[in-house]
């Protein structure tokens, strides 16, 4: 079909052919052409039920549902016998055939051809498309060829081309109720409606960017160079995410007000220099500089630091902290899991030798009483630093002067639990917003970065603190290997080291992950691990059993603690040396890199033992690189933004055109295009971006609104 002018490689790729002219003529606004709103027939109901579902009611969201994959459309002639495949053909004769079944429809059959051969297509169960389908019709047809010239017929529909030998079939999302080859149909059907599509970029920036005409784009995606297109479509969609994401950051930085933290540091120099059981690394005091400067300014600090597994991330979290109490105000943090709230406490503690501030911890299970006495000492300002999970945004609890909100793994909190504790900033009717430092242990590539936290400032630590060992990872794949992998479990405890027992992330389930765990623990303590104290945690545990478990375990008097990923982060044992994974591949790379994380901390070497399949790229990437930024890069290569870092409740970007990793050079030149836009006309007022702000107010109503 590449005869077509507009999807051709010579019309598609020659953009330096664009009307020069065109630079200067301003757009002229104009609302979504109505041939785009009208809406899709589709028959039957299923059909019609299931495009609502896939959001395809319209011509323009017809347009904009793009082919997933390119199969080749096989003719008559090449079918072999039970193949299943797609064919275009032209009906020559059709009939309605009586069976001798009770209770059956009868069948319909059709003589059809393509020029390379005739066959007797077979429509089950659907008498009337003896009326429907007359001869001259042109199907397009998919099923099996069942030899001696029959075909069976499972999905078809009408088409006005018939495609040449060897031409491609588009394969299109789809869901129960409605096909891939319904949907194609119904784009062939609608194809005129492509010269409506709406222009949204300047002529400028498509000049400059080398990019064709967006409804050229969108012709090629369904009919022509499909990669082509849905590249030029993936840059519109990322320049808009791009401004959005700018302007969130703009608009936060001109419509709130923070405290500015500007008092010569005392506490919190002390606490660097006299009080800190050790010294800190460069990259740690370069964070802290960066921090600090953030701190000073009125308008409030949005940050994100991301750092390898082990670089000393709470270290600078609490410095931040500590700025805020010696102002005279508070500080807080808030954790994903109880688990992970209580470790938080228990080291911020040991950072903080004696009673250097007031501190308290928050979570669902603290006791009614306790609770009581913390949110009174909160509401009055008695209490400096409070560290907890969701609990510390609730309605009950009232700051007297929050001025810094640390959110640890932020990514595992919704955008309004985050505004929530944002809000607490302004509850002792001061209008101001916290200064908040995001943290995640998971180092984020900078395609993620862009398309995801935009809106923040990033800081990186990626220097250990001195006496880190290496750890050693080995990928065991079969019994032979296990038994080994046990017997240096089994050489470490007996020379008075310590061990983790992950086991398998069977579901999103906890309880079940808990009866996994469970399950383990009785074994282990009955077989390979008979001679030792073994320990089990879980987050479906009491929380007095929970801390139970930890204590033993970080005490050393339990040998081996058995868990669920609740142990991912925060849990620091120096005489640990041991990670066992159980069915480790069924565990992300950033995951695991995580778990190895809990080993290596004191001054014995220590190894990382994954159960799973030798040819695993997630267990070799593992055993092959120690590195977390580069392990994140591989991560994301294998799995893709979505699998990474989970569903839209994130806050993280998710796209309909653009695909990353592998789109990350669009996205890089619609960042640079964005940050250019924006700082030259950042309302988007100037004639020329008119139908970019419509573009935008579209997709973003809300965060554009000015």
């Amino acid at each position: 079909m590449t005869d077509d002018p507009a999807v051709s490689p010579r019309a598609f790729a020659a953009t330096e052919e664009l009307d020069r002219a065109a630079l200067e003529a301003a757009p002229v606004r104009w609302p979504r052409p109505e041939a785009l709103e009208r809406p899709v027939k589709w028959t039957p109901a299923p059909a019609a039920e299931a495009a609502e579902a896939l959001e395809i009611t319209t011509v323009g969201a017809l347009l904009e549902h793009l082919p997933r994959d390119t199969g080749e459309a096989r003719t008559v002639g090449e079918l072999q016998l039970e193949e299943t495949a797609t064919v275009l053909v032209e009906v020559r004769s059709v009939r309605s055939r009586p069976v001798r079944r009770r209770g059956m429809r009868p069948l319909v059959e059709a003589v059809v051809g393509d020029g390379t051969g005739v066959m007797t297509a077979t429509f089950f169960n659907q008498p009337w498309l003896a009326n429907q389908y007359k001869p001259g019709t042109r199907l397009m047809l998919a099923g099996k060829y069942q030899g001696r010239n029959r075909f069976r017929v499972s999905h078809h529909a009408r088409t006005e081309e018939v495609a040449a030998v060897g031409d491609s079939v588009a394969e299109y999302p789809a869901t129960k109720g409605i096909t891939s080859t319904q949907i194609l149909a119904k784009v062939r059907e609608h194809r005129a409606a492509v010269d409506d599509v709406v222009e949204p970029l300047p002529a400028a920036i498509r000049v400059a960017e080398h990019l064709p005409p967006r409804r050229d784009a969108v012709a090629a995606a369904h009919f022509g160079d499909r990669e082509a297109g849905r590249r030029r479509l993936a840059f519109d969609e990322l320049l808009l995410d791009q401004i959005v994401q700018l302007r969130l950051r703009q608009e936060r930085r001109a419509s709130q007000v923070a405290a500015p933290l500007r008092d010569e540091p005392t506490l919190s120099r002390r606490w660097i220099e006299e009080l800190l059981p050790f010294a800190p690394t460069g990259d740690q005091r370069a964070a802290i500089a960066e921090i600090d400067a953030d701190l000073a300014g009125e308008r409030p600090m949005s940050r994100l630091l991301m750092g390898e597994v082990g670089s000393g991330k709470t270290v600078v979290a609490l410095h931040a902290m500590l700025r805020a109490v010696e102002h005279g105000m508070q500080a807080a943090l808030m954790a994903p899991t109880e688990t992970l709230a209580e470790q938080h406490f228990a080291t911020l503690q040991a950072l903080m030798p004696g009673t250097l501030v007031p501190a308290a911890l928050l979570t669902g299970s603290t006791p009614a009483g306790r609770r009581a006495e913390i949110l009174g000492n909160l509401a009055s300002g008695a209490l400096g630093l409070i560290v907890g999970t969701h609990a510390l945004i609730e309605d009950t609890v009232v700051f007297d002067r929050l001025a810094v909100a640390v959110v640890d793994e932020q990514h595992r909190f919704g955008v309004r639990q985050r505004a929530a504790l944002d809000a607490k900033a302004g509850r002792a009717g001061l209008d101001l917003a916290p200064h908040v430092l995001h943290m995640t242990a998971t180092p984020i590539p900078r395609t993620l970065r862009l398309a995801s936290f935009g809106a923040l400032d990033v800081t990186a630590l990626r220097e250990l603190p001195k006496g880190r060992r290496p750890i050693a990872t080995f990928v065991a794949p079969g019994e032979r290997e296990r038994e080994r992998a046990y017997e240096r479990m089994r050489e470490e405890l007996r020379a008075g080291r310590q061990a983790f027992v992950v086991c398998p992330l069977v579901s999103e389930s906890e309880a079940l992950q808990a009866r996994a765990a469970t399950a383990e623990y009785e074994r282990l303590k009955a077989t390979e691990l008979a001679d030792f104290e073994v320990v089990l945690l879980h987050g479906q545990m009491r929380p007095r059993d929970k801390a139970q478990a930890m204590e033993a375990f970080a005490s050393g008097a339990a040998d081996v603690l058995v868990a669920t990923t609740v142990i991912e982060v925060g849990i620091d044992v120096p005489n640990a040396t041991v990670m066992l994974v159980e069915d480790a591949d069924r565990y992300g790379i950033s995951q695991l890199h995580q778990l190895r994380g809990r080993v290596g901390r004191g001054e014995h070497e220590s190894l990382c033992l994954l159960f799973g399949p030798r040819e695993s790229p997630r267990l070799r990437a593992l055993a092959e690189h120690t590195d977390g930024f580069t392990l994140a890069e591989i991560d994301l290569d294998l799995r893709g933004e979505g699998e990474l870092y989970g569903t839209r409740q994130s806050g993280l970007a998710r796209f309909r055109f653009a695909r990353l990793p592998d789109d990350a050079d669009v996205l890089e030149r619609a960042h640079a295009r964005a940050t250019a836009l924006l700082r030259e006309d950042p309302l988007l007022e100037a004639p020329e971006h008119v139908l970019l702000a419509d573009a935008l107010a579209a997709v973003e109503p809300e965060a554009v609104a000015a």
